[in-house]
């Protein structure tokens, strides 16, 4: 339970640094840290609104894939602490379960026959196909790695104690950092805050969406991006550590999580449209160079 009461504290306060690290950096005082979740608690006071053109997919769509995040968190674990649901290749149902819930607004976004909805759609479910071989291969080489095929084995069993493995530590958390920014939508594939609807990928698919359903959408967001943040930390805890150490590096990698989207959203811009497939597509790219990279560590590829 301690990872699920973690990854809800940090998601509180995750999209609320971001969003006060860039006012501060463009000269605003910006919102509060709470704020978000401020503006999620009003829009559960909102009723929700269905179009008469749209089926029973549009409405239990926000409910699954908020549902399939909750499923996700149930899996990851923190530290020496097993996940609720560990088990050999919850790895692999990690993926796909964030995956139903991704199907699922898909569909409800082509549900309410919006062209720009459907537009979006389109393109969320290119960059999410682009970006699952990734994090297969990065999974799949510490498994390779550890012998094992669950989160919790592999982070326990996960030793960096040479310039090669300390290497392939800083490329896996660049990876999971990239992916993130991929799966939640964001700089430099998406931008939150556009307002264009023929460049927007996520918020697009969401247009017609409001009250509970909205902030349901919204938490699984919040959720998602603690629950990448809970995998980042694992690489960097040693399983013979005390909690009173854990814990506030925990929060500590949370919150340079968060700042790092708030750098990398301030400074860098989306990319063209039709060079996000290209982007995305190389982090598989840096995955099998991991892969290379435990091959050599395991004496089983010789440059």
């Amino acid at each position: 339970m301690l990872n699920i009461l973690l990854i809800i504290i940090a998601s509180i306060f995750f999209l609320g640094i971001v969003n006060r690290v860039r006012s501060t950096l463009s000269g605003r005082k910006g919102p509060g840290l709470v704020q978000s979740w401020l503006d999620i608690y009003r829009l559960t006071k909102k009723q929700a609104i269905y179009s008469k053109v749209s089926s029973f997919m549009f409405q239990i769509a926000p409910s699954i894939q908020f549902a399939s995040i909750i499923c996700a968190i149930l899996v990851v674990p923190f530290g020496n602490h097993e996940a609720i649901l560990a088990f050999d290749g919850d790895f692999i149902f990690f993926a796909y379960v964030l995956a139903v819930g991704k199907f699922f607004m898909i569909c409800a976004a082509l549900d309410t026959g919006s062209p720009f909805e459907g537009m979006g759609a389109n393109r969320e479910a290119l960059y999410s196909m682009l970006a699952e071989p990734a994090f297969f291969v990065l999974m799949g080489s510490f498994a390779m790695l550890t012998g094992h095929f669950s989160f919790h084995e592999i982070f326990n069993n996960i030793h960096f104690g040479s310039f090669e493995s300390f290497l392939l530590g800083g490329l896996a958390t660049y990876l999971l950092v990239q992916i993130a920014m991929v799966e939640n939508s964001r700089l430099p594939v998406d931008d939150p805050k556009t307002h264009l609807e023929l460049t927007m990928v996520h918020e697009v698919m969401i247009l017609d969406t409001s009250g509970i359903d909205l902030a349901m959408i919204a938490t699984a967001t919040t959720l998602k991006f603690a629950i990448y943040g809970m995998l980042i930390t694992n690489f960097f805890l040693d399983p013979t550590w005390s909690e009173w150490l854990k814990i506030p590096i925990f929060f500590t990698i949370q919150a340079g999580w968060a700042i790092t989207v708030a750098l990398l959203e301030s400074f860098r811009a989306r990319a063209r449209m039709k060079r996000n497939p290209l982007i995305i597509f190389s982090l598989t790219a840096l995955s099998i160079l991991i892969f290379f990279g435990v091959l050599i560590i395991m004496n089983k590829f010789m440059l």
